[in-house]
């Protein structure tokens, strides 16, 4: 098969009939009711409602009301014909306080999303943490405390204990590096808050809680059922071969990648890191390096795009992963960032030749472009289709390469809070009129539908 021919029946093909075809989404981008049923506040609560901190004052207070509306948003997934869901849990749902007292409704909430996609045959995978904090452990000092950790391990035995028996795949925490860095050494995500030190000690606390969390979900979990992590990576390339690109690029890989996969499957830190980016090494206690580096079923994979790197004769590491903009033809999403599914292959063979992961899952990928509904039955969206064609391919060449890759999920299934940038900028495959909540499949919904049908058609004949 070559580039040019991406038509649904021919990228089914490439893949293996047990492939998990899935969508995605997170609790407060999706739920709403942030004040029902017993929910805590979270820090993303906090953080929208701060003004100046979200795009025109944007918040998750309603959101997809997902939370009233999951019935219908299962029917919904179902209708896709995909075989597998990612959502994530909410922790103030479960412990308002963060730790202590269990909230019964919010795993009401997820014990009846679960079974109602058990009912239509999708595999639910869950998320325990996708960056909603309880506010009560912000205040006791958040990520950058130790404690945060043992009470996240408490917090996913909790969720296991109730759901264990019905999750095929549990991820402990998605994108660290985002929570890290641009949740408080940018400020620019919740908790908001600006300080580098702060941003490494909080790494190293959310990968100690991983690894803490990774046993206790094992003990009350069904055999078979996968347990993983999922990280944000950026293939980093060099602008060009002096010296000081060359030395930029492998500064920018090591802050951009190995500074969360090499403590989770090589038992350390890169070597240098905390020194180039000016601060002091995280308070590693003994044994904590073998905690996070547990061994895992799967690594989660996001990826929206790549970093090319500039050298600069002098050029601190926290800033060396800039991209060097524009890229000359390259098409751009409505988020800035460059489409390059050569991108996508290029780390998922990384991962395979360099890590050895046992297995991967391509956890998120997707793009936003401007959809302006007019009343029609399928939103037009050509280039996202054009977008998906091109990074499924890319994923298929990576398996061909040898990339254990088992799963694709695209995100997202529907339009949703966008976090900082608020519902300015869309990435569904479903369209949410927000005034009505109205769900309107889009073109690239129904192209996805179709690739999974052929793939389903073409497994059922092996």
């Amino acid at each position: 098969m070559t580039n040019n021919d991406l038509s649904s029946t021919n990228l089914a093909a490439a893949f293996p009939p047990s492939f998990i075809w899935g969508t995605a989404t997170a609790a407060y981008q999706v739920e709403g009711a942030t004040r029902e049923d017993g929910r805590g506040t979270s820090i993303w609560d906090t953080y929208a409602a701060t003004p100046g901190n979200v795009s025109h004052g944007d918040t998750g207070d309603i959101a997809d009301d997902h939370y009233h509306r999951y019935k219908e948003d299962v029917e919904l997934i179902a209708h896709l014909g995909v075989d597998a869901y990612r959502f994530s849990i909410a922790w103030p749902r479960i412990l308002p306080q963060g730790r202590g007292s269990i909230n019964a409704a919010g795993l009401d909430f997820y014990e009846r999303l679960v079974d109602a996609l058990l009912a239509k045959n999708i595999k639910p995978f869950a998320t325990l943490y996708h960056w909603d904090l309880p506010q009560a452990l912000q205040d006791e000092g958040g990520w950058a405390a130790r404690e945060t950790a043992y009470a996240f391990a408490d917090y996913a035995e909790i969720v296991a204990k109730r759901l264990g028996d019905r999750i095929a795949g549990w991820i402990t925490h998605n994108e660290p590096w985002v929570v890290s860095y641009l949740g408080n050494a940018e400020g620019v995500m919740a908790p908001g808050i600006k300080n580098l030190q702060t941003a490494v000690d909080v790494a190293h606390h959310l990968l100690l809680s991983h690894g803490l969390a990774v046993p206790r979900l094992r003990a009350h979990i069904a055999p078979g059922t996968q347990v993983g992590i999922t990280l944000n990576l950026t293939p980093v390339y060099p602008e060009d071969e002096r010296p000081e690109t060359l030395r930029d690029t492998a500064l920018a890989d090591s802050f951009n990648n190995r500074w969360f996969v090499e403590p989770l499957f090589r038992t350390s830190y890169p070597e240098q890191l905390f020194a180039n980016l000016g601060v002091n090494p995280p308070p590693i206690q003994a044994d904590d390096l073998t905690t996070i580096s547990t061994p895992i079923d799967f690594l989660g994979v996001n990826n929206y795009f790549r970093s090319i790197v500039r050298g600069q004769e002098q050029q601190p590491l926290a800033h060396a992963y800039k991209t060097v903009q524009p890229v000359p033809g390259a098409c751009y999403t409505e988020t800035g960032w460059e489409v390059s599914p050569k991108g996508i292959r290029d780390l998922l063979v990384r991962l395979h030749h360099d890590y050895h992961v046992p297995s991967l899952y391509v956890t998120e990928n997707g793009a936003a472009f401007k959809d302006e509904w007019h009343g029609e039955e399928v939103l037009s969206d050509p280039r996202r289709v054009a977008f998906l064609q091109e990074y499924i391919y890319a994923v298929g060449e990576a398996i061909q390469q040898g990339a254990p890759v088992h799963g694709y999920f695209v995100w997202s299934l529907m339009d949703n809070f966008e976090w900082s940038q608020g519902y300015s900028k869309r990435f569904g495959i479903v369209y949410i009129d927000y005034p009505t909540q109205k769900r309107i499949i889009k073109e690239s919904g129904q192209w996805y539908a179709g690739l999974l049908k052929a793939h389903h058609t073409g497994r059922r004949a092996e």
